[in-house]
């Protein structure tokens, strides 16, 4: 199957909030958002002024989303440089394993190599994804256990 990798457009809004349900699907969640506020939501973090956050999708021959990286550049990084921080990458289940994770992989090193002043890539994985340890390792990538992830709702959704 041919696919074709493209930053995301407003015109994705939905198609994107879409998608994300079957994100959270796939991770276990059963609690989703009603699908007006998950697109409201996308539309502020990818297209609001200033965007949060920026997102390469996956798009198949029948123009249907597949799949994503969703990034967002982070400052400071090494000294006063930055780094290109990949917070979601998702490939739909049926398109696993034909090599569209390493191809958004790459995409996200090239867009990160073009920025000037951008020093890394960063990401993480869970511990009990070995799914997603096994593809990383598998593109050539060490685990870096140098940091402790620390997290706090903050109440809202």
């Amino acid at each position: 199957m041919t696919v074709t990798i493209r930053p995301a457009e407003r015109r994705d809004t939905v198609a994107v909030a879409d998608l994300i349900e079957e994100i959270e699907r796939f991770y276990g969640s059963t609690e989703i958002q009603p699908l007006e506020e998950r697109r409201s939501q996308v539309e502020e973090a990818l297209f609001g002024s200033p965007p949060l956050a920026s997102a390469l999708l996956v798009e198949d021959e029948a123009g249907d989303l597949v799949g994503l990286a969703a990034y967002s550049f982070l400052w400071p990084a090494a000294g006063s440089s930055h780094s290109l921080f990949l917070k979601e990458l998702y490939v739909r289940g049926t398109l696993r394993r034909q090599g569209v994770g390493a191809r958004l992989m790459d995409e996200l090193r090239t867009l990160a190599a073009a920025r000037p002043g951008c020093s890394r890539v960063e990401w993480m994985t869970d511990h009990d994804n070995p799914g997603a340890r096994a593809f990383y390792k598998s593109l050539g990538f060490a685990e870096f256990d140098g940091k402790i992830v620390y997290r706090v709702d903050t109440g809202t959704t």
